[in-house]
């Protein structure tokens, strides 16, 4: 079904239909139908939402990953490469939402990775402040040469630049007495905790990973399903075993 959904947001995505706050209108139209044809499932705009959702964490946490030194992709194991299980280890120390991703397949992560790269901000259409000051200067003293352009005294002008002066300090002199009030402020008030939420796994998440178990039987899915999307922490627990642990771990909870 993955193959069908990704198939028509790659599709749009080449031509602009994926915008910041989501996918236009047409689009789930377009991936309920294509879905329905392929794969002979009816879907609707909440479940597409939902593996985007999901598309988009694999690609949050495994684009960090690929980052770092000692990762890389395996593209026909669908999972991560990694150099040593010290370099493992040292990651995860410091970013625990990652563990579950050691051996964890991800089909299409040509596909996520294409349409999930996306909302960061590019040179085109931007300005750095450089530019910005030498358009004020064009704007500023660019008609100087023009033809026809009016010819200003140079005592007019020393005057209307003193009084550009004066009033740049009074605007430096504000923003100055405003940056003291708001650090003020900023340090009477009390210093709130930080309170991390805990990160839930979503049930297409739950239900892809032990499909991913080798061998393991559509009923003993089908029991496993609900107690590991009740007990997150169990859900942690079966991804932190090697692959061929998980199996008869499970057997052992159901």
């Amino acid at each position: 079904m993955d193959n069908a959904l990704l198939e028509v947001l790659v599709e749009h995505h080449n031509n602009g239909d994926h915008a910041q706050n989501g996918w236009k209108p047409h689009v789930y139209t377009a991936a309920i139908k294509n879905v329905s044809e392929k794969c002979s499932v009816e879907i609707t705009k909440d479940n597409i939402l939902a593996r985007c959702k999901t598309f988009d964490k694999h690609y949050e946490i495994i684009s960090k990953i690929l980052a770092q030194s000692g990762f890389g992709w395996d593209w026909e194991k669908n999972n991560l490469s990694i150099d040593s299980e010290d370099v493992w280890a040292k990651y995860v120390e410091s970013n625990k939402a990652a563990a579950c991703y050691k051996n964890k397949v991800v089909k299409n992560w040509d596909a996520i990775s294409l349409i999930y790269s996306k909302d960061h901000a590019t040179g085109e259409g931007a300005r750095t402040a450089v530019e910005s000051s030498h358009e004020l200067a064009a704007e500023l003293g660019g008609d100087n040469g023009h033809e026809g352009s009016p010819t200003i005294s140079s005592s007019h002008w020393g005057h209307e630049s003193s009084k550009a002066k004066r009033h740049r300090t009074h605007d430096a002199l504000c923003n100055f007495l405003r940056e003291i009030t708001t650090s003020f402020q900023a340090s009477t008030k009390a210093v709130e905790p930080v309170v991390t939420q805990p990160t839930i796994t979503s049930p297409e998440e739950i239900f892809e990973a032990l499909q991913e178990i080798p061998d393991l039987a559509h009923e003993d899915i089908l029991k496993a399903y609900p107690v590991l999307t009740s007990d997150e922490r169990k859900f942690k627990s079966l991804m932190a075993l090697p692959m061929d642990m998980r199996k008869d771990w499970l057997l052992m909870q159901i």
